[in-house]
This record gives structure tokens, sequence and C-alpha cells, in this order.
């Protein structure tokens, strides 16, 4: 406990990590806050009286938005239709010769990638907000005008989007941690009070107080193991990498490549549940005309289908695939490479060393994406066992995996400030006696 506290006060003796940690925490404390402003013309007593977003695929949408979806609030789409969009440039950056173009022209070709991205956010955001007016929002709970009020909100859901996507960039450059996926973390965090609540009513009106016990166990067992998981992932990903690849020489001394089981960390679960929520809204929007529509809405709006937890579990594993190779570009490594005189040991430079590294990164990917896809279904198996919808979420899935990778990354980033300034670190591996600066820079 002493030592825990004398991190603590270590941590609030640096000027800079004192007021990233302030900044995050207004910051979120902001998207939090706008969760509650509901949209102009709504009655929310007769929004509440209908429950929507309370079940199925719009209940997991809600989860994400902390109750902003199913209270209608300005924040109502949060920052989803950003993550499709990035998604889709992304893909871009990898498919059109124009998007790669401009991702090889440094700072500045980021800046316009970036700048094409919220343009589209706002695509996306005026298109998904028809769907979620027209879908969701009961004409009762109006007190005007509906043309008025759709266009109206239109805007003003436009306008919360790119409110949420700013919130996140700021995370991101004066706070701690990614800040898009900070504020997908902290919507997900501000159910979990309501979910146990409504777990344990469950329980003790049926007299099952030891099932719920044994659920908390289980609950805890599962965390921390989806814990261990993720920290052994990032450990065996070095080892590995060292034995497999070998050694490479630069001015002299001999380093190793850095390669990871899982390059991606929780980017494919949040990419594959924004394309999730598509199958169901906009089967919706055509269910009364169409079977097919119908049959599809019907399927991919019970997130414990295993229809739907197939084509999840799928698109993680090749979301998984896709973020490694972008983030980790094998022909890059190897002209880099041989420009500074390195090598692997057996293998030429040049072509031969870019198809090493890229088979040995598709083979140490491939359980890092299994990993992720066997975690995120776990909810299902849960709620097969009797678990309520809400409290089985946090039973592995997408909830508990962006919780356990946001929150490790983040204290990774408070661990490389307290090494700077020479102080030990929260984490086992932040300690700095015993590590030279080569093992700090590869761990």
């Amino acid at each position: 406990m002493k030592k825990f506290i004398t991190t603590i006060r270590n941590i609030f003796s640096i000027d800079d990590l004192r007021v990233r940690i302030v900044n995050t925490i207004l910051l979120l404390l902001i998207f939090r806050l706008g969760s509650f402003v509901v949209l102009p013309g709504i009655d929310p007593i007769v929004l509440q009286k209908a429950n929507i977003g309370q079940s199925g695929i719009f209940g997991f949408i809600d989860t994400f938005l902390g109750g902003a979806f199913s209270k209608a609030s300005i924040f109502a789409l949060g920052i989803m239709p950003y993550i499709s969009a990035s998604i889709v440039v992304q893909l871009l950056s990898v498919a059109s010769p124009f998007f790669q173009k401009m991702q090889k022209e440094g700072e500045s070709g980021r800046n316009k990638l970036n700048q094409i991205t919220r343009y589209l956010t706002i695509v996306i955001t005026l298109a998904q907000s028809v769907g979620y007016l027209t879908t969701t929002i009961p004409s009762e709970a109006l007190l005007v005008d509906a043309f008025y009020f759709n266009i109206s909100s239109m805007i003003i859901l436009t306008a919360g989007t790119i409110f949420c996507m700013w919130l996140g960039e700021r995370i991101t450059e004066r706070g701690i941690g990614n800040g898009i996926s900070m504020l997908i973390m902290i919507g997900i965090i501000s159910r979990f009070p309501a979910a146990i609540i409504q777990e344990g009513s469950s329980r003790f009106v049926n007299n099952q107080v030891f099932l719920l016990i044994l659920e908390a166990i289980a609950l805890f067992f599962v965390v921390m193991g989806v814990v261990m998981l993720t920290q052994a992932t990032r450990k065996i990903s070095v080892q590995y990498a060292k034995q497999v690849i070998g050694n490479k020489v630069y001015g002299g001394q001999r380093q190793y490549i850095p390669l990871k089981v899982n390059a991606a960390g929780v980017m494919p679960i949040i990419f594959a549940q924004s394309l999730m929520f598509l199958p169901a809204m906009l089967a919706s929007i055509w269910a009364e005309s169409s079977d097919i529509a119908s049959f599809i809405g019907a399927t991919f709006a019970n997130p414990y289908s295993w229809q739907y937890n197939l084509l999840f579990a799928t698109l993680i594993v090749v979301f998984t695939y896709f973020y490694t190779a972008i983030s980790v570009n094998p022909t890059q490594i190897a002209d880099d490479m041989k420009r500074n005189g390195g090598f692997i040991p057996g293998v030429k430079p040049g072509v031969q060393t870019a198809e090493h590294i890229d088979t040995i990164l598709s083979k140490i990917t491939f359980p890092g994406a299994l990993f992720l896809a066997v975690i995120a279904i776990l909810p299902s198996i849960a709620n097969l066992f009797g678990i309520t919808s809400d409290f089985a979420q946090f039973y592995g899935g997408t909830s508990l995996l962006i919780m356990v990778g946001v929150i490790l990354d983040t204290l990774q980033q408070i661990n490389s400030y307290l090494l700077m300034k020479r102080y030990e670190g929260l984490m086992k591996s932040g300690k700095v006696k015993g590590k030279t600066q080569n093992d700090i820079a590869i761990a």
C-alpha cells in the first residue's frame, strides 16, 4: 500500500503528467455530461417508457455510448461514425494508389487523410442519424412537428459526433491514452453499476444469492485471465520474435526486430463491432417491405445468435490481420535494414528479408487474432447460463477487451513518464533497476 501511495505521489509530482491527467478527466466529464442532454423536441418521460435501445443490438450500442443512445441525447451516435469513416479511409489506403501516395507524404499526407476522414464522418453521421430517428424515436414522444424535428435533430446529432471526435483528439493530444478508445471505455464503465444492480435484483427476487456469488467469482477470474493473457501476448510476442527472426546488425550493435503477436491492440474489436451495428440498422429500414431484410434484421439484432457471433469473430480475425498489415510494413523494415547495413542471419537482404518477416508476422498474428475472437464471444456463452444480457457483456467480449486494453495502454503511457523521470513505474515491467536502455525500448 505504501508503494502504491508513493507511486501516486510521484505521478502528480511530474507537472506535464499531472496536467495531462487533469485534462483527460475534464474532457471525459464533458463527454459524460453531454450524454444526458436530450434532443430538443422530445418528451423524456414518454421516451423512457418506450425503452428504446434496451435490448438486442441497440442495447450493445447503448453500452458503448454510456446510455446516450437510449436517452436520445445529442451524443446518441457518439464516436461510432468516426470509427466507420476511419475504417473506410484505412481500407482505401491499402487498395487505392491515390490514398497510398498521400500516406507516404509524411505529416502533410496524414493531415490530408485526417481531413478526408472528418468529411466522411459528417456524411456517415447524417446517414446514420436518419436511420436512428426513423427507427428508434416513437412519434408519441415528439413535442414538435416531425419534419422540423428530424431536420434539426440530424444537424444536432452530426454536430454531437463531430464534438465527440474533437474531444477524442484533444485527449490524445493533451491527455493520457488514445482519446477515441477512452471515450468508448468510459461509456462502457458507466454502464457497469447498473448491470450489477440489475443482475443482483434478479437473483435476490428468485432467491438465487448463491448463484450471484458464483457469478461474481467467475467474473473476477475472467477479468484477471484476460488481463494476464493480454500482458502475456505482449511479452511472448517480443520473445518469440527474438527466437524466430534473430538479430539485425546496426552500427556494430545487435538489436531485435520488435514484432508482436497482437500488434493491433483493441482496434480490431472496435472496428468489427462498429460494422456489426450496420446489418440490423439497415435491415430495419426495409424490414416491412422485404422478408430477407426482416430475417437479417431479426438475426443480427440478437447479439447472442450464432450467426452474429460467427460473423463477429470472423471480422475480428480479418481486422487483426488488416490492422497489423497497416501498422507493420515488412518491405519498409527490410529496406531500412538494408539501408543501414543490417541483416537477418541466413536470409538475403531485400525482397527475401521482407518475405521472411511477412511470413513470421502472419504466423505470430494468428494466435493473437484467435485470442481476441474467443474472448469476444464469451458473453454469448455466459448468457446461455442465464446471466442477464447487460451483466453478461462484462464476461469478456468487446466491453472487457476494450477496458483492459485501454487501461493497460494508459498505464503504459504513465509508466513511460515515470521512467523518463527515473521513478519506479506502476507496472512490474516498468522498473528501471536492472534494465538497459535497449530493454526498455523493446519491451
